[in-house]
């Protein structure tokens, strides 16, 4: 089996050992407009070739887009026309419902399937790939009956090979959804980041006095803000939603500490524990 993979950084060099572990009859062609990430892809062998991206799609039976989605939503028309009939697209991006509506007026629709793996780290870039990135993770495939049945099936049994979950959403549906619990994860931790690196500016020993609290919390400040000012863009209005709620709800923190309101605080430190047994219930789950 001959893949395509064009964007070889964390996701798509990691999508690409995993199978690379778990499948011997497998070829890795990567593209990518990075000259030191192709390099680096075949020195780590995330990779077996690099070429163009018009020759690695057409030779392979397969090719994923793992690009930024500002980027996918620019590909994948071009990449949809020169596609051999016989070929399946998929991408990886962490919005779904602009690239699908981009993707619904091509007529080769249907030899593409909408997914998004919900897995990555803070870091970027081929160094970060690792081969397990993906196991035991979910991989959500969107609007799955505009994909032919043959598409289908052979991004979930990749999917599967790669022992993740499979979860089936419209694309309108996943993108409301991830605003709340990632898009709106790494809009806190970025915005916590900014803010204490103000207040760094004056007073430099107050990192001697972060703990692993504050390193969990700001952890995702680190990742790529190539990667998440597209997906931000393409996601404003359920991220606007989202922010909005959240606003209010710092609005309210601070109003009760503001009036040294301990049992509303406690009240509301309370409530927000209870997450502790919805993400019980997700474990459990899977």
């Amino acid at each position: 089996m001959k893949i395509c993979i064009i964007g070889l950084g964390l996701l798509g060099g990691s999508f690409s050992l995993g199978l690379k572990e778990k499948i011997k009859e497998i070829h890795v062609i990567g593209v990518d407009v990075n000259p030191l990430h192709v390099e680096k892809a075949l020195q780590l062998g995330l990779i077996d070739e690099a070429t163009p991206l018009e020759e690695g799609i057409k030779k392979s039976s397969l090719t994923v887009l793992a690009t930024p989605v500002d980027i996918i939503s620019q590909q994948i028309n071009k990449v949809l026309d020169i596609l051999p009939e016989t070929s399946v697209l998929t991408d990886l991006g962490s919005t779904k419902e602009q690239i699908c509506k981009i993707a619904d007026q091509h007529s080769k629709r249907n030899q593409y399937v909408a997914v998004h793996p919900i897995a990555g780290t803070e870091n970027s870039g081929p160094e970060a790939a690792f081969a397990d990135l993906l196991k035991n993770k979910i991989m959500i495939i969107c609007d799955k009956e505009k994909s032919s049945p043959q598409a289908l099936m052979i991004v979930e049994l990749l999917s599967n090979i790669l022992e993740m979950r499979i979860r089936y959403m419209p694309s309108d549906e996943h993108d409301r959804h991830l605003a709340y619990v990632s898009h709106l994860s790494h809009i806190s931790s970025f915005a916590l980041g900014a803010t204490v690196l103000d207040k760094e500016q004056d007073e430099q020993s107050i990192f001697d006095m972060a703990g692993s609290g504050f390193s969990s919390t700001v952890r995702l400040a680190k990742s790529s803000p190539q990667m998440w000012s597209p997906i931000f863009v393409q996601n404003k209005q359920n991220i606007s939603t989202a922010l909005g709620s959240y606003i209010q709800k710092l609005q309210y923190f601070k109003e009760i500490i503001d009036r040294e309101d301990a049992p509303a605080t406690q009240a509301l430190m309370t409530q927000a524990n209870d997450i502790r047994r919805v993400l019980s219930g997700i474990e459990k789950g899977k």
